[in-house]
Formats: C-alpha cells, sequence, structure tokens
C-alpha cells in the first residue's frame, strides 16, 4: 500500500484546530510586506492552501510525491493556486526567492543530526530575501524527554485503526514513534502495515548556533503557539528568524 493512504489517516487524526494556531502565529510575526512564502515539508498541502487563502503566493514542497499528489488535489479542490515541488529540504539549491518561508509540524526534528538540519538552515538562508523571515517549529526538549516516552494513542474508525506508541531514541534528545495500521480492504478483511518514525531535538543553544552558523542575523524565540518566552515545561518551541 502507499503513503497516500497512510496521509490520509494522518489528516484525519490531525487536530485541524492546529492547522489555525500556525496560521495565527505565522502571521503574527510575518514582516507587513510578506508577499510570497515558501512552506517546507507542506505534506499533504492544509497549511499552504491556507496560506493561499489568506492571500499570499505560495510555494510547497516536500519529499513525498505521494504526499504531493494530496496536497495538488487539495489545492485545485479549494480554488488555490499553489507550485508544488518535489524536494528535499537539505538540498534546496535555488528553488526561488521568497519573502518567508515556513516550517511547521516538527518536521525539522526528522532530520538526522546537526549537520542536516545546519544544511536546511543554510538552504533556507539563501532562498530568502533580504530581510525576510524564516518561522519554524521543533520539539522542546521537555517533550522529547519527558512527555513522549511511553506515549500511547490508539485511534479508530470503521475502515481503520490506528496506533502509535512512543519511545526512547538511541541517541540522546530522540524519539522513536512507532505507527500501526488496519486498514479495511475491499473483500472486508483489515490488513496490517507498520511504520517507524524517527525524531530528535536539540537545546536552544544549539539551535541559535546553527541559526548563526547559516546567516541569520535575528532570531526570537517563543513556545507553545503563543507570543511568550519558552519555560521549563513547553512542549514544543517556535523560531523567528530574519535574514
Amino acid at each position: 500500500m502507499s503513503y497516500t493512504t497512510f496521509a490520509k489517516i494522518y489528516d484525519d487524526v490531525m487536530d485541524p484546530a492546529l492547522y489555525l494556531k500556525w496560521l495565527e502565529f505565522t502571521q503574527e510575526h510575518l514582516a507587513p510586506e510578506t508577499q510570497t512564502i515558501m512552506d517546507l515539508a507542506c505534506g499533504s498541502g492544509i497549511f499552504a492552501v491556507a496560506l493561499a487563502k489568506e492571500g499570499y503566493r505560495v510555494t510547497g514542497l516536500d519529499l513525498s510525491s505521494d504526499m504531493l499528489a494530496l496536497a495538488e488535489g487539495r489545492a485545485l479542490a479549494e480554488g488555490a493556486e499553489i507550485e508544488f515541488l518535489e524536494g528535499d529540504m537539505t538540498e534546496l539549491g535555488e528553488v526561488g526567492v521568497f519573502d518567508a518561508v515556513t516550517c511547521y509540524s516538527d518536521s525539522l526534528c526528522y532530520l538526522p543530526d546537526e549537520a542536516a538540519m545546519l544544511a536546511a538552515f543554510r538552504g533556507v538562508w539563501q532562498n530568502l530575501t533580504a530581510g525576510g523571515r524564516f518561522l519554524f517549529d521543533v520539539h522542546s526538549l521537555y517533550q522529547i524527554d519527558q512527555v513522549f516516552p511511553d506515549y500511547s494513542y490508539h485511534y479508530q474508525t470503521d475502515e481503520y485503526a490506528f496506533l502509535w506508541d512512543s519511545y526512547p531514541g538511541e541517541v540522546r534528545h530522540s524519539i522513536e514513534h512507532f505507527l500501526t495500521f488496519f486498514i479495511e480492504e475491499a473483500n472486508g478483511s483489515f490488513a496490517r502495515f507498520d511504520e517507524l518514525h524517527r525524531e530528535r531535538t536539540y537545546s536552544l543553544a544549539t539551535y541559535q548556533k546553527l541559526l548563526q552558523e547559516a546567516g541569520f542575523k535575528k532570531t526570537e524565540i517563543f513556545a507553545d503557539f503563543a507570543s511568550t518566552p519558552p519555560s521549563d515545561k513547553s512542549r514544543r518551541w517556535f523560531f523567528v528568524c530574519e535574514k
């Protein structure tokens, strides 16, 4: 079975209110003159479409062709004109010039190490206009080290069941998510599919160091969708970086 089916399930179990929170945070911290935005790791296009409906010219980039097919279908259905590109955020090259770049839903936490993170940051910097802003979120140390271990979430409908269990990863400040799907087939039986997702995060000081190395001259850090500084128990860190 292709990742297309998995992606549909992810959309079903994802809280739609989160996309509204990402949109509110983004609009609060974009420069007033922002017109063009690239959404990195755009997935099935929910956030990219939301940005386009607000009047921005949007480009969505993702590594998965299946996800991009879903995103293109969503944009067409909702009358949103969006350019979608297949690509790796660690090897952006010159994909365009944008007033802002967004990367939410802890997508950067899927990168394997600091070198890959720095490569992504440098690619974003290269494709931003002077004064352009890079907005992203990542899991906090508290979320990875204390909240996620032994986390378990089960969800089911008449057509499928979804099990999500998390365990500490092999490297420091990392987590492994084991996803199991039971999906109804045409004959009424259920087929099982498994996925393993690995994420890791770093200290705030490490993120700041990497952003400085990439060339960003100013970085503000917030937490949990609010424009307030992180605390020891913040679960999601938000960065607003200026070229």
